[in-house]
């Protein structure tokens, strides 16, 4: 499994086709207790850097965006009744969304995890 990082802060882990997307870990700092999570429609077709659902938290809301494009296949149900999964567990049972990935070469695009915790440091 490759992991992979956007500048807006979501993960993609990449299983073949497959991506599973969250929040960093340092985005759910940044956003504090996390209170609702509104995720996309599974079946939808979105593009990369598309605004695909919302996370709000005590401090704010905040867009999720897909780091590729794709089909939404699966959505995290438990976030409906635990959104804090999104702050205990942003990188394991706080995932958000699952894509079918259509374009693979908007994977090179993304940070691997050096690169990511380098830009998060600036």
């Amino acid at each position: 499994m490759t992991i992979k990082y956007s500048e807006d802060h979501e993960w993609i882990a990449i299983e073949g086709d497959i991506g599973t997307i969250g929040i960093t870990d340092h985005a759910q700092s940044l956003l504090g207790d996390i209170v609702f999570v509104e995720l996309p429609t599974v079946g939808t077709t979105v593009e990369a850097g598309a605004g695909v659902g919302v996370v709000e938290s005590v401090k704010a809301a905040s867009d999720i965006f897909t780091p590729v494009s794709g089909d939404i296949t699966e959505v995290n149900d438990d976030l409906d009744s635990e959104p804090s999964l999104a702050n205990s567990e942003p990188t394991g049972r706080g995932w958000f969304f699952k894509i079918k990935i259509s374009v693979p070469a908007e994977l090179e695009r993304l940070m691997n995890e050096v690169a990511y915790k380098e830009f998060i440091a600036d």
